[in-house]
């Protein structure tokens, strides 16, 4: 029997605690749980467990995990956490989500974040496994936000497809995670589309966008959409590139429309500038590439002055750069970040500080330091 606690926190209302015990990490939750018969009741509220983030990161936290199963009814909104190289860790996420599959009708939001590394031949199927089960129609489970973007498992166009059919309430997917090969091919984003009606976010491979997906968002019964995330890699030099027409006329329908592009060091220099088009509502851009990249500045200055908010840079240092920056900074006067991974002159970081009034943060050295490089804070 729980010892009892000191008699002030007797007089604590017990939605008081329950608004405390909102804030806490599910270990702390386990912890207060066994601390009294009054703790354990406010605790239980399906007000603490809406909003919840899992660590399976640790072979010690065994006993809060075995007491999850009781809890993970009332969860509607579900982060899961974990190191995938160590087994005891994949095992435990599995568990979480077949119990999931078997008792949460009102789960919504599915978020799964890996930051291990994989295995030798390890591919992820047990977790694949186990979402294709909390997929299963008999669950009646109606996702609206699923984000797969920090899970590192090669996902193919039936699993995608499957997402799609049995949450038709989607309101965001995010699928672009970064894998060596992307398995999800066009035709799967169009049935997403038709699939999921109020879908307004998603984030994809480049390979998987095409005209006909292009086509799908322009048409008239289409709802709003407003946030666009594209990875960009190797293989996307074989596929054709959207047309600057497509990118325009989806840009007009769809007015609040912000685009985010990442182009990771494996896309060939020569195809940036095709995949770049001047009507895109360009957000935020990385250019990853460690290629020269002065022209595409020069081209991000002329075309997306007015929405960009967000630049990343690994690239080589030049007079060029330094002059190209200087430019980008006096015309991009909504830019919020700047981070460029390479040495550049002082004035470029006056010239941001001068003439980016709305900046946040920046990443600007102007003389070699010890990696990793972290951003200063505008004050």
């Amino acid at each position: 029997m729980p010892s009892p606690v000191p008699e002030l926190w007797n007089y604590i209302p017990e939605e008081i605690l329950i608004q405390i015990f909102y804030y806490l990490s599910v270990r702390d939750r386990y912890a207060v749980f066994q601390v009294c018969r009054q703790w354990a009741t406010a605790v239980s509220s399906s007000s603490v467990w809406h909003f919840t983030e899992i660590s399976c990161d640790s072979e010690d936290e065994e006993g809060m995990l075995q007491s999850l199963p009781q809890f993970l009814s009332q969860i509607k909104h579900l982060k899961i956490m974990f190191d995938q190289s160590k087994e005891v860790n994949r095992k435990n996420v599995t568990r979480i989500l077949d119990v999931l599959a078997k008792q949460n009708h009102k789960l919504q939001q599915l978020c799964i974040v890996c930051h291990g590394e994989n295995p030798y031949f390890y591919s992820g199927q047990d977790i694949l496994q186990s979402i294709r089960n909390l997929c299963d129609t008999t669950n009646q489970i109606d996702l609206q936000h699923i984000d797969f973007r920090k899970m590192p498992f090669t996902l193919d166009g039936e699993l995608v497809e499957l997402l799609a059919t049995t949450n038709p309430n989607l309101h965001s997917l995010f699928i672009n995670n970064r894998t060596l090969v992307c398995n999800v091919a066009p035709d799967t984003i169009g049935k997403v589309l038709r699939a999921c009606p109020k879908l307004s976010a998603l984030g994809v491979y480049y390979a998987s966008l095409s005209d006909e997906v292009f086509q799908e968002l322009l048409k008239p019964e289409r709802a709003a959409f407003t946030y666009l995330d594209i990875f960009c890699e190797r293989l996307d030099k074989y596929i054709p590139v959207i047309s600057e027409e497509l990118w325009a006329a989806v840009s007009q329908k769809h007015p609040q429309l912000c685009v985010d592009l990442e182009f990771d060091h494996t896309v060939p220099a020569c195809k940036i500038p095709r995949i770049l088009k001047l009507n895109i509502p360009v957000s935020t851009l990385q250019l990853n590439t460690y290629n020269y990249m002065v022209n595409q500045i020069r081209f991000v200055t002329q075309s997306y002055s007015s929405t960009l908010k967000k630049l990343t840079l690994q690239t080589t240092s030049s007079e060029d750069l330094n002059s190209s920056l200087v430019d980008l900074a006096r015309q991009c006067r909504n830019l919020l970040e700047i981070h460029c991974y390479c040495v550049v002159s002082q004035e470029v970081v006056e010239a941001f500080l001068t003439h980016c009034p709305s900046l946040k943060q920046y990443t600007l050295k102007v003389t070699k330091e010890r990696h990793p490089w972290k951003p200063v804070t505008v004050q």
